[in-house]
């Protein structure tokens, strides 16, 4: 069990960098491995990346590759999502999940998920 909170999203323009954070709450949050899907308007939530419980382990959707970086803080209980280039297609609200699995790429692989964050990049 456990419940996340994003933060950090914002309107930035394109080229831009932004910093997501998702904060867990519960004992076992290292246990888990943790993702950032995100979702824009008439599209199907998707994979953005995935990050294992030790930190070690990390897995990018290539439409993000070389700009996003994911990383967790375990005694923190937080995982963040390091954003740079931003682009106008990076528009969504992005939410962070925590999984049992190690570091997987689908959505139904998460058992839990925050509430969201909008990221609007502007041109």
């Amino acid at each position: 069990q456990v419940q996340l909170v994003e933060s950090g999203g914002g309107l930035v323009q394109a080229g831009g960098s932004l910093r997501l954070s998702c904060a867990a709450s519960g004992r076992t949050f290292s246990t888990y491995s943790m993702g950032w899907f995100r979702q824009a308007p008439g599209k199907e939530r998707e994979f953005v990346a995935t990050i294992s419980w030790s930190g070690g382990n990390t897995i990018y959707a290539d439409s993000v590759k070389g700009r996003f970086t994911i990383s967790r803080d375990n005694a923190k209980s937080t995982v963040y999502l390091q954003m740079h280039n931003l682009k106008s297609e990076d528009t969504a609200v992005y939410y962070c999940a925590s999984s049992r699995f190690s570091a997987p790429t689908r959505t139904g692989s998460y058992s839990d998920w925050g509430q969201g964050t909008q990221v609007t990049v502007s041109l």
